[in-house]
């Protein structure tokens, strides 16, 4: 915007020199007229005065002198007023140079709102994409805890009865680093999440600061190129301090993100020396080269004469076009240790000498592309650098994510074997089961079964005076003959003992069962 404005000012002033100009050339027009017709008339009073009278011979020669003077002074009013001419011109070229260095700014402002346009849909689609797998993974952790806590509670009320000390032990090693690996995950997918919207912040902000850098690197560089204009000499690193600036203010970290002035040795030994060296995602790099000559240039912004304006301004092309070969031949994607594309950037620090030269050559830029070589002013540059940086930040997140998917299979294989070790305990308890109902049969199965002959044995000794527990004695004394069958599904529908009451029976099994399955947990839990 202030450059906008400081581009309207000076075509008002352009204007009103112009019809200043005008004015002066149309007043001088009506005095020579005006001196045309006294000229005229005091030819013809010196005509009649030949005619009336040869005294009069002195008159004429003064009537001469004053004609003389009179035609000096008409000469003298038409060089001026040429002069005036050859200045209007020259106020209608710096005219229409003000118009031209508008339009480029337009063109300029134009571009910058297409990229800002351009973040901002690839951060909508980012956040969109980092939303859904977001919302994904939550869905799967809750399907998972969901699972999970439907599986062993089933487990825990079917089985909890049947369980010892030992085997809940066992069960709280094996499921302990699953609830970690758990916890772990959950902590993980908070922290992608908090990171996101972080980064979402940031993006705006950046785009925001993006926007008051371009016009601020404006400002600064029409003040760089007006102190360049008045002093001629002002060249040295100049270029180089405007490139650090701008990698200043893109948000690259020094010696991490990008260096300056690396020096590479080659296999012939011939030593390069990049300005700068911005380092990119996968071990990737780009040059940056601000040594470009601005001496023609600066000839040219103070040239007073148009012919010494042109061939300054030819000057300067040649000097872009050699500095652009230049660039070309030394092939720094070839250097060991650069891991870089085949292009390399130019930087020129003033934007108005890069739009000089090409509106000289409008060929420049293409011939800049074939020879690999981007020319790159501080606005475009910058922008360029905003995108490095982003790329940086999608390839932190890339990471993240990848790190996450990582972490979800392995809490995925965790809970696959902790199922695989649920199925071999639901074995074993099922084995104990079976063996538990076949002692049973053994004892209150078929007419002379072992518990009712113990209480014939009662009935025969009366000394004996202990009973046999009743649940056992109801059972043997239905006396049904069970067969194979039968006695199974038996074995399914009879209800379960007591924990103390089985204990003597079904110690072993049950011991052996659950010292398989602590074995079993204790090398899960060190896996």
């Amino acid at each position: 915007m202030v450059l906008a404005a400081l581009l309207l000012a000076g075509v008002v002033l352009l204007l009103g020199l112009w019809l200043r100009a005008s004015r002066a050339a149309a007043a001088l027009g009506e005095q020579l007229r005006h001196r045309d017709e006294m000229l005229q008339a005091e030819r013809d009073a010196a005509a009649e005065a030949r005619e009336q009278s040869s005294a009069r011979e002195s008159e004429l020669a003064e009537l001469r002198t004053r004609h003389a003077v009179l035609e000096a002074r008409a000469d003298n009013e038409a060089r001026r007023l040429n002069d005036e001419r050859e200045r209007l011109q020259a106020l209608e070229g710096q005219l229409e140079q003000a118009r031209a260095e508008a339009r480029q700014s337009e063109q300029t402002r134009a571009e910058l709102a297409e990229q800002l346009a351009t973040l901002r849909s690839r951060r909508a689609a980012d956040q969109e994409h980092y939303e859904a797998r977001l919302k994904e993974l939550d869905q799967h952790k809750a399907a998972l805890k969901q699972e999970f806590e439907n599986l062993a509670n089933k487990i825990f009320e079917a089985k909890s009865e049947t369980f010892s000390q030992r085997n809940r032990e066992s069960l709280d090693a094996l499921l302990k680093p699953f609830r970690e690996q758990m916890g772990e995950f959950k902590q993980k997918v908070e922290h992608v999440h908090v990171e996101s919207s972080k980064q979402q912040s940031a993006m705006q902000t950046e785009l925001k600061q993006l926007q008051n850098l371009h016009q601020q690197m404006s400002r600064e560089a029409n003040e760089l190129a007006t102190a360049l204009k008045g002093r001629a000499k002002m060249q040295g690193n100049w270029g180089e301090m405007v490139l650090e600036n701008v990698l200043d203010r893109s948000g690259l970290r020094l010696g991490s993100d990008y260096k300056r002035e690396v020096s590479i040795t080659d296999e012939q030994g011939k030593r390069a020396r990049p300005d700068a060296v911005v380092y990119l995602p996968q071990e990737r790099h780009l040059i940056i080269d601000a040594k470009v000559s601005l001496n023609a240039y600066t000839r040219f912004v103070n040239a007073e004469d148009e012919l010494e304006r042109r061939q300054a301004l030819k000057e300067h092309v040649e000097a872009m076009g050699a500095r652009i070969r230049e660039l070309a031949d030394r092939d720094y994607h070839k250097l060991d240790g650069l891991k870089s594309p085949d292009m390399v950037f130019m930087f020129v620090p003033i934007e108005s000498a890069f739009v000089e030269a090409l509106k000289a050559d409008e060929t420049l830029f293409q011939k800049a592309v074939e020879n690999n070589v981007l020319v790159a002013t501080p606005t475009t540059l910058l922008t360029s650098l905003n995108i490095v940086r982003q790329l940086w930040r999608f390839e932190d997140q890339n990471k993240h994510s990848a790190e996450l998917a990582k972490k979800a299979e392995r809490v995925y294989k965790k809970l696959k074997t902790f199922l695989g070790s649920f199925e071999d305990v639901k074995k074993g308890l099922d084995r104990a089961q079976d063996a538990y109902s076949k002692a049973e049969r053994q004892l209150v199965a078929g007419p002379g079964n072992l518990i009712k002959q113990a209480n014939e044995f009662r009935e025969l000794a009366p000394a004996i005076r202990d009973q046999l527990p009743q649940y056992f004695t109801e059972k043997a004394e239905l006396e049904l003959d069970y067969d194979a069958e039968a006695g199974e599904e038996y074995a399914l529908e009879a209800p379960a003992l007591p924990r103390e009451e089985a204990a003597g029976d079904t110690a072993g099994a049950v011991g052996e069962e659950s010292a398989v399955d602590a074995d079993s947990a204790e090398e899960q839990a060190s896996g």
